[in-house]
């Protein structure tokens, strides 16, 4: 979550303060997420910028064991996976996975998010809420979907040209 965030700032100085913000999550939960991230080897030492080599072997690798998807009935909630923005056009006849929200429109089978606070993401941060789209296909989906979620994810990775907020 942090570590998107990190990616996708496209050089900007963001604050810990400001990072939670934007995630939703508290001062203290984004502070220990990023010493998390960096005992990891998932951040550059001591600094914030990413790893982007680590990253890309975790995300390629290991994402899908560290956050196994938990996956429940069909609910409304927010697009994610194959139904998120990146994917959505290459797997349409695929039913759609949805972070649980009673206040959307789209029905599809609820897959529990990384974090709770990631149903407000496509209007606080678009640009984070599409990447964490892409992990979620990595978790859940099939070779084609992981496949293409890998390749946005390493263009993403490669040009950090996404901005916070859209």
């Amino acid at each position: 979550m942090v570590l998107s965030l990190s990616i996708l700032r496209d050089g900007a100085k963001v604050t810990l303060s400001q990072l939670g913000k934007i995630l939703g999550l508290s001062s203290s939960t984004t502070f220990e997420a990023v010493q998390r991230l960096q005992r990891a080897g998932l951040l550059r030492p001591g600094t914030r910028e990413p790893n982007r080599h680590a990253l890309r072997n975790f995300l390629e690798h290991g994402v899908r064991h560290a956050f196994p998807p938990a996956l429940g009935r069909e609910v409304r909630g927010v697009p994610t996976a194959h139904a998120g923005p990146e994917l959505s056009q290459q797997f349409d006849s695929v039913r759609p996975l949805v972070w649980p929200d009673p206040n959307r429109s789209v029905r599809g089978t609820a897959l529990t998010p990384l974090f709770p606070q990631a149903t407000n993401l496509p209007e606080r941060a678009p640009a984070i809420y599409n990447a964490l789209t892409l992990v979620d296909a990595l978790r859940v989906g099939r070779a084609r979907e992981r496949s293409a979620a890998m390749a946005a994810l390493g263009r993403m990775l490669e040009t950090g040209s996404q901005r916070l907020n859209g």
